[in-house]
This record gives structure tokens, C-alpha cells and sequence, in this order.
């Protein structure tokens, strides 16, 4: 069994409810002392632009700006697929702390090295 964690995310602001439970399952994965790395394509990209998590909230309740601010306190990588950010005009300086922009080759070595949480 892997201590590694990859979730990847394609939903952002289109769809609270899978991206704001992405999230939790990441903060649920380092709570566990497992290894975490978030990493977002499509509309997901979105969650890591700043402000935008702060109006982000499931049917739950769970806020993303809550979960966020958990996995950024532990240092868990966030990593906009870089494409799908500058298309929508998303830049480095417009991501929250602890966020950067990543390639899908990146994407590709996470998912050869750890368990894969995909929504």
C-alpha cells in the first residue's frame, strides 16, 4: 500500500458539491498522515484562483475556503494544470499561497507513484 495520495479534480465552481468533496477527501488523507497532492484540471483550476473558494460551498456545508486552508497550513501541494489555467486566464500571480501551475507529465508521475482519487 502507497502513503501517497493524488486527487485529481476536473469540477470547480460548476459543480460545489464534487469539488468542495474533493477536498475533504484530501484534508481526510493528511489527517491520515498520508502523503497529498491535489491537483486540478478543466473547471477546476478555478478553486485555486484567489477568492473564488471563499463562495465555494457543498449541500453539506463543507466550505472550500475551510478545506483549503487546512490542506495550505500542512503544505499539501495544489497544482493548476497549467493549459487549462491560461485559457482561462488564470496566472501565477493569481493563485492562492501554496498553489502553483503543473504539467500533465506531472500529473503522469503522480499517478505512477501513488493511489489516485479522481472526480
Amino acid at each position: 500500500m502507497t502513503d501517497k495520495v493524488t486527487i485529481v479534480l476536473s469540477c470547480g465552481t460548476d459543480n460545489p458539491n464534487r469539488s468542495t468533496r474533493g477536498l475533504h477527501l484530501a484534508k481526510v488523507a493528511k489527517e491520515r498522515g498520508r502523503e497529498v497532492t491535489v491537483f486540478l484540471l478543466d473547471e477546476a483550476v478555478y478553486i485555486a484562483k484567489k477568492g473564488i473558494a471563499d463562495h465555494l460551498k457543498a449541500a453539506t456545508g463543507d466550505g472550500a475556503d475551510d478545506l483549503l486552508a487546512y490542506l495550505q497550513e500542512f503544505g499539501v501541494p495544489i497544482i493548476a494544470c497549467t493549459p487549462f489555467a491560461r485559457s482561462r486566464q488564470i496566472g501565477e500571480a493569481d493563485l492562492i499561497r501554496g498553489a502553483r501551475m503543473g504539467s500533465a507529465a506531472e500529473l503522469i508521475e503522480l499517478a505512477c507513484d501513488s493511489a489516485v482519487i479522481s472526480l
